[in-house]
């Protein structure tokens, strides 16, 4: 929630995306001013990315989100034992 990550990080952080997808999800993000991509005028060339205020804001949803998607794989692992 607090860091700025490179794609090749956010790449790591949700290894089941492709980057086409990726890429696609950062871009709406950015359009709704839930993330700021910076880019860097070097070769070869670095973006990063971070959340905005309005970003950062989300976090008490994702959370309770996180935890509920949890607590429904727990349910799911315990009813098929």
């Amino acid at each position: 929630m607090n860091r700025t990550l490179r794609f090749s990080e956010l790449r790591k952080q949700v290894p089941k995306a492709t980057p086409k997808m990726l890429t696609q999800q950062l871009r709406e993000l950015e359009q709704d001013g839930l993330v700021l991509r910076q880019v860097y005028a070097v070769v070869p060339p670095k973006v990063e990315y971070s959340l905005t205020t309005k970003g950062k804001s989300l976090e008490p949803i994702l959370q309770a989100l996180c935890s509920w998607g949890k607590t429904c794989l727990n349910n799911a692992a315990e009813s098929s034992d």
